[in-house]
């Protein structure tokens, strides 16, 4: 019987659905923005959020914004947020926000990238191949200035 139990207990990380949640494109200055050899200018954003469900589910979400611009006006603005739907059991609590913050996002990433190459090209502009990300250097960077900010809070009083 305390077999079954340390089995019960085995640490669960399983994707239980990889999905689009919202996606978005505009493309104002068309079609003169395919006349315009310049190249354009981008501005990538990323956001990645988590949320809990009852029963150890979790959605972990990583959105994008990138916008391209050629001197002041806009050629394409894309915004794509990828989610995915995970069960996690039996993880201790101290291992959920490095999960959710680097292990999660890292599987999003690549279907996020493939959705913007793809939408960018339907849309008639090259793909957009967004870099690699560093999840883990991102989320200690967070971490660190989230330490740092009670202690900055109480030297300004």
């Amino acid at each position: 019987m305390s077999e079954q139990n340390q089995e019960a207990q085995q640490p669960v990380f399983a994707i239980q659905k990889i999905y689009v949640n919202d996606v978005s494109l505009e493309a104002p200055n068309t079609p003169q923005a395919f006349l315009e050899q310049e190249q354009p200018e981008f501005n990538i954003q990323f956001r990645n959020s988590a949320r809990g469900f009852d029963n150890g589910f979790y959605e972990v979400s990583l959105t994008v914004t990138a916008e391209a611009k050629a001197e002041d006006r806009t050629v394409f603005l894309v915004e794509v947020t990828q989610a995915g739907l995970f069960q996690i059991e039996h993880v201790p609590t101290e291992e959920m926000d490095p999960l959710l913050g680097i292990g999660a996002p890292s599987i999003l990433f690549p279907y996020l990238r493939e959705t913007v190459s793809d939408l960018t090209t339907r849309a008639g502009f090259p793909p957009l191949l967004l870099q690699p990300i560093n999840f883990e250097a991102i989320y200690l960077q967070q971490r660190a200035q989230q330490a740092a900010q009670p202690a900055d809070a109480q030297t300004t009083h």
